[in-house]
């Protein structure tokens, strides 16, 4: 039996920042504190999502874990809710010892994780 036909599967994933939460975050710091803050937070995320890859390669559980668990609280404090959702499910899926699902649920966290860094960029380029 031949395959004649192959079909490609695009996984586009819609990124929403909670603009009330940084909006709160620059009447609480100011503009400098507030940027200070997300840049660093950018940093880290950015961090953390290859670290979590990393474990997940060497087959580090406890490592991919710890990683995703910290991502929550960092992706919460800027506005990221759906990252820290994914966070959250990947944690579910180590949790469970469902490697399949923890194959898909961390493919989901990194496309999530690269669109909520390219739109923070975005709206602080807007903000400029």
């Amino acid at each position: 039996m031949s395959v004649t036909n192959i079909t490609t599967l695009v996984f586009e994933e819609q990124v929403r920042l909670d603009s009330d939460r940084l909006a709160e975050l620059y009447l609480q710091m100011g503009e400098a504190g507030a940027q200070d803050v997300v840049c660093r937070a950018m940093e880290e995320l950015t961090s953390r999502l290859v670290r979590i890859q990393e474990s997940y390669t060497a087959n580090k559980t406890r490592e991919l874990r710890k990683g995703a668990k910290g991502l929550i609280g960092i992706a919460e404090q800027i506005g990221m809710h759906r990252l820290a959702k994914v966070a959250r499910d990947v944690c579910n899926c180590i949790d469970q010892n469902d490697p399949l699902a923890l194959g898909a649920t961390l493919a989901r966290l990194q496309r999530i994780g690269d669109g909520s860094l390219v739109a923070v960029w975005d709206l602080q380029d807007l903000s400029v």
